[in-house]
């Protein structure tokens, strides 16, 4: 098979767990698929970011005359030239990663498209009007038109299907592909950059969002600074109003204890898991929540809610907050982890070769061949 994936839509350092979510799939493309070959639709000003792909044999990239940065004109020249380049270049399944197949849609080509969450419905004041509309309108299109849809947990699948019965039938749960490595850095690089020592931290991964939940967090860290017991708070991660944040830490007087890193590269993020005592996720929303895997897949300890499908995805091994509103709990769940020895969950259904073989079966059956049926379910 010839395999297009549109990754016009990636903004390098913005898209957040998306665009891991995509670059680990890719990976896993490479590494484990020797039958089919892989066209890359990058844009002129994300391409050279997907060079890495250039060793793999079966992956071309193809730069398209857009730019990713104007969200608009991107959305415009999917919608008129997008199906009809991949007719010209003879794409026989393709793949859409996020929610934009064209509208203009109009070949016999089979689209794959993932929906990672109806957040736009649950949180609604994070989204212009147009915005909502013009996501909903595009859910509803990929459910209707892709010859299937695929979600990235069991909790997404059930509320997938309650807004958009198009999707029953043609919906499969393919969980994240989750890729960890060794950061290659050393745990003094962390204390040279941000005066903290290995072990001595608390790491959370989280755009600065209301649903993150942060600032039960920053509650939790004034009771404990309260208590005597003071140890800062690293959060990286990019999205939200970080001005509040900062401000909201300053009013419970815990500035000097919340160090926020911003967007950082990767083996920084990877020594930053390494190195901490402990991983803190108060997130109530999520599609999947890739941060607790790769934090448990290195030994770590994670407290966390049990919200949407966090449970599911950790798979009842982490330490978790019954009241993800209650600082007082949190403060509690936060001792009780540090009692705990470090213990290593390896979640080898996150594995890429797993993975990837749950797409494969996916594009083989809208190519004419196999069967899929409801992978990681």
């Amino acid at each position: 098979m010839k395999i297009g994936i549109d990754l016009l839509w990636v903004r390098p350092g913005i898209c957040g767990g998306t665009e891991s979510y995509i670059r680990n799939l890719m990976e896993g493309f490479g590494r484990y698929d020797e039958a089919n070959r892989y066209v890359l639709l990058v844009s002129k000003d994300n391409g050279d970011s997907f060079a890495p792909y250039d060793r793999y044999a079966n992956m071309e990239r193809l730069a398209l005359p857009v730019e990713s940065a104007s969200q608009p004109k991107r959305i415009l020249w999917e919608n008129l030239h997008l199906d009809r380049t991949a007719r010209r270049l003879g794409i026989d399944v393709m793949f859409i990663p996020v929610y934009s197949m064209p509208l203009t849609y109009g070949s016999d080509i089979p689209y794959v498209s993932v929906i990672h969450d109806l957040q736009a419905i649950h949180y609604p004041e994070y989204f212009s009007t147009v915005r909502r509309a013009f996501l909903k309108y595009m859910w509803k299109h990929a459910c209707r038109a892709s010859a299937h849809v695929v979600t990235i947990s069991e909790y997404c699948r059930r509320d997938l299907e309650s807004h958009y019965p198009a999707a029953t039938g043609k919906c499969s749960v393919i969980y994240n592909p989750v890729e960890t490595k060794a950061s290659g850095m050393s745990a003094e690089s962390l204390k040279k950059r941000y005066g903290i020592e290995a072990g001595g931290y608390f790491y959370c991964v989280s755009a600065m969002l209301p649903h993150k939940n942060l600032e039960m967090l920053l509650e939790a860290m004034a009771l404990r600074k309260r208590r005597g017991e003071e140890r800062p708070l690293v959060i990286s991660g990019v999205g939200g109003d970080k001005a509040a944040f900062g401000e909201a830490a300053a009013n419970r007087g815990i500035e000097e204890l919340v160090i926020d890193t911003g967007f950082v590269a990767d083996e920084v993020r990877d020594c930053l898991y390494e190195n901490c005592r402990l991983f803190l996720f108060p997130s109530v929303f999520e599609g999947f929540g890739m941060p607790p895997i790769e934090a448990m897949r290195r030994g770590k300890r994670v407290v966390m809610t049990r919200e949407s499908c966090l449970e599911e995805v950790t798979r009842g091994k982490a330490v978790y907050v019954e009241k993800p509103y209650d600082a007082e709990e949190w403060a509690e769940k936060i001792d009780a982890a540090l009692a705990l020895p470090e213990e290593r969950v390896d979640f080898e259904e996150y594995g890429l070769r797993h993975v990837v073989g749950e797409y494969l079966r996916v594009f083989e059956k809208c190519a004419g061949f196999g069967t899929v049926g409801t992978a990681g379910a």
